[in-house]
């Protein structure tokens, strides 16, 4: 058996920021999950439906493995990123990492792994690989799904290679500091500024809070989207509220990282921010808990319910993204 020595499975909620962690404590950063996300401006909207897909998909995030490419550039981290559509070239290019005592960051899959609790398929799934033996890889994936947790060899394999949307040809990354990273607390400013500005600014209808209001139109129709409405409609809210793809988990972790940034940085701008985040969080919550309960009755007054609450929410998302884009920088320590 291969195990890289002193990694930590911590109680995470997103796996992008869960493998993150894990491989830049190995190298001696130690920062939050709300941090690496907020650092990462990993905020974002989008509602994506198409005649292809079986029922719409709301993210509440940027697209997958953006956020590490923004940390990796704001921190002055080398970021090596590696793919291939050999089976035998992929197993080397994790196995070479960790043989050598560093931990990787793999983009897969999640539908093929033996331990995740519901097999949905989603190509942007993220975990930290530390180990492996004969039969199995050792990986830290959520504290949702298990945190130090194993799958076999054979079932990483598939959901490396898998394709569809959002997935990646066997893609794995490892992280190094520079001897000199910059200041952390000074890149702030400069992550909130990113991600207000994208946010206000997308380019298409679907995005950003332009996103939620189109949301708020579309969500009112989903009886009629779907043909299995008690299935499709909760599986929507979990994911939203649990796995944070339009919902209540990433307006939480960004309120968390506001939070943490305003005993920091003293702005009226970021107070506003973290007060106006921490209410989109609970809206979240109450758009979830309102599509549950119309997929479990069939009352259509539910989803017009929620797309009234998800009005509320663009514009509230609307607002702390304007005040968030206002913010000075502070002078330097």
């Amino acid at each position: 058996m291969t195990i890289v020595k002193d990694i930590e499975a911590r109680g995470t909620h997103h796996c992008e920021t869960t493998a993150l962690g894990v491989l830049l404590r190995h190298e001696g950063l130690d920062l939050s999950e709300p941090m690496l996300f907020g650092l990462g401006s990993g905020l974002s909207f989008i509602y994506w439906d198409s005649k292809a897909m079986a029922f719409p998909f709301l993210g509440g995030r940027v697209k997958p493995f953006e956020l590490t490419r923004n940390l990796a550039a704001r921190l002055g981290l080398t970021l090596r990123v590696e793919e291939t559509t050999s089976a035998r070239r992929a197993w080397e290019n994790v196995a070479a990492p960790i043989d050598a005592g560093r931990p990787v960051g793999l983009q897969l899959d999640c539908y093929h792994l033996e331990y995740f609790r519901s097999q949905v398929h989603f190509g942007g799934h993220v975990v930290a690989m530390y180990g492996y033996d004969e039969h199995d890889a050792h990986l830290v994936d959520t504290g949702r799904q298990g945190g130090a947790v194993r799958t076999s060899r054979d079932s990483l394999a598939r959901a490396r290679a898998e394709r569809g949307p959002m997935t990646a040809r066997n893609r794995s990354f490892t992280i190094t500091l520079p001897e000199r990273p910059p200041r952390w607390q000074d890149q702030i400013v400069p992550a909130i500024e990113q991600c207000a500005g994208a946010f206000l600014a997308a380019p298409i209808a679907n995005l950003g809070h332009r996103g939620i209001e189109k949301a708020a139109r579309k969500v009112p129709t989903w009886l009629k989207r779907t043909d299995d409405p008690r299935h499709d409609l909760p599986q929507a809210a979990v994911l939203m509220e649990d796995a944070g793809t339009g919902g209540a988990l990433f307006r939480a972790l960004y309120r968390d990282f506001l939070g943490e940034c305003a005993e920091l940085v003293d702005d009226g701008a970021l107070r506003t921010g973290h007060r106006l985040y921490g209410e989109a969080a609970t809206l979240w919550t109450e758009v979830a808990t309102l599509i549950t309960k119309a997929g479990e009755s069939g009352d259509a007054r539910r989803l017009e319910q929620a797309g009234a609450v998800l009005r509320d929410l663009s514009r509230v998302e609307r607002e702390a993204m304007e005040a968030l884009r206002r913010l000075q920088s502070p002078p330097p320590a």
